[in-house]
């Protein structure tokens, strides 16, 4: 019997992506796999049905996932798509735990083997399953255009006959995956680039991209990758030096995020107000409230002469390249555990054990178990 996987369309709002591409779709039935997709669920992506080819298609996706042994999906799905799956079967998706409790427990109780797509360990041999990167990879390409398209001046130097525009200075703050992708499209565009993060040693690779990095003393070196907390101490220095960055840009970029905590500020209302008139600020970090203590999430708001652009699931907005790059993502990860044309799962293996956000009954993953049980 071929391991049967059932592919959802996305249901909530402004999520245009799609958890299975047609490439990937032949990828999984030469690994043994059969596909079933809710009708239009590439729609929103610009991918209608008759591009996959060997997959049946069915409406009902409570139907469609009655008998699956794995299902994939963008966003977590709804509590009744859940209840209608079967016990020990596999789910695939970016959940946030702290953020559906409920569902959560739905997935633990119906002893579901639900692999959180924002779980996947930052190491070497996952970093083809990791969906946070791929997207964020996106969203500070895109973070760039935002900002271009917010400034009432261009990037990039021109000479014209009556005389040369300087070009724009651009500061990026946060250089991870979306920061080091939004330098290296903001100096395409012909910015002059600026990169600042707390983490010294991402130095070497904005200068690599042709920026100068703001160097204000503090290493906020945390785990995993990210930065930990700043003492008040720290702030302090920080802010005395970037300041005056911030208030010298004319666009600048934030994407400091901690997937399950609120974003931190690294921008105060002080340092906004006395920024240049006309100058525009893109908060990445919204989801998490944002990196600036103006920013409203979802909104474009103008604060004297400052505009402040804070989108939501900005990936979603390049639905088609991020479908594929999630599609990809999740197959790498299915290959882990499809042998044969059966699910084998390998708990020793470090990917599949730190990926899991429930199995066999239990919440697996420790913070995800202590933001549940304490709802």
């Amino acid at each position: 019997m071929p391991v049967k996987i059932a592919v959802l369309k996305e249901t909530r709002a402004n999520e245009r992506r799609v958890a299975l591409v047609p490439a990937v779709a032949d990828k999984l039935i030469k690994l043994g796999c059969e596909i079933h997709m809710q009708s239009d669920a590439g729609a929103a992506s610009r991918i209608p049905d008759s591009a996959y080819k060997n997959v049946t298609f069915a409406a009902n996706p409570q139907g469609l996932v009655g008998d699956a042994d794995i299902v994939v999906s963008v966003q977590p799905p709804a509590m009744d798509v859940v209840d209608a799956m079967k016990d020990g079967s596999v789910l695939l998706s970016f959940v946030y735990a702290h953020k559906e409790p409920e569902l959560t427990k739905l997935l633990r109780d119906k002893k579901i083997t639900c692999f959180a797509m924002e779980l996947v360990p930052r190491i070497s041999r996952a970093q083809a399953m990791d969906a946070l990167s791929s997207q964020a990879a996106l969203s500070g390409y895109y973070s760039a255009l935002l900002g271009s398209t917010n400034l009432a001046r261009i990037l990039p130097m021109m000479t014209t006959a009556v005389g040369s525009i300087r070009p724009a200075k651009c500061l990026v703050m946060g250089l991870g995956v979306a920061g080091l992708q939004a330098l290296a499209t903001a100096r395409r565009l012909g910015a002059m680039t600026e990169g600042y993060d707390v983490r010294p040693e991402t130095k070497e690779q904005a200068e690599s991209l042709g920026a100068k990095f703001v160097d204000t003393g503090v290493d906020a070196r945390g785990e995993g990758g990210y930065a930990r907390e700043l003492t008040q101490e720290e702030k302090d220095k920080i802010a005395a030096v970037v300041t005056k960055h911030i208030q010298q840009a004319d666009l600048i970029i934030t994407t400091a995020a901690i997937p399950g905590r609120p974003s931190p500020k690294l921008i105060s209302k002080a340092q906004v107000d006395g920024m240049k008139n006309g100058a525009v600020i893109v908060d990445l970090a919204a989801e998490g409230g944002g990196n600036c203590e103006y920013t409203k999430p979802g909104e474009t708001v103008q604060v004297g002469q400052v505009t402040i652009v804070a989108p939501l699931n900005v990936p979603s907005l390049l639905a088609e390249h991020a479908s594929e790059l999630y599609a990809k993502n999740q197959f790498n990860l299915i290959e882990l555990f499809v042998k044969d044309g059966a699910i084998a799962l390998d708990w020793g293996d470090e990917i599949i054990a730190k990926t899991a956000l429930t199995h066999g009954g239990d919440i697996k993953n420790e913070a995800a178990k202590k933001a549940v049980e304490s709802n």
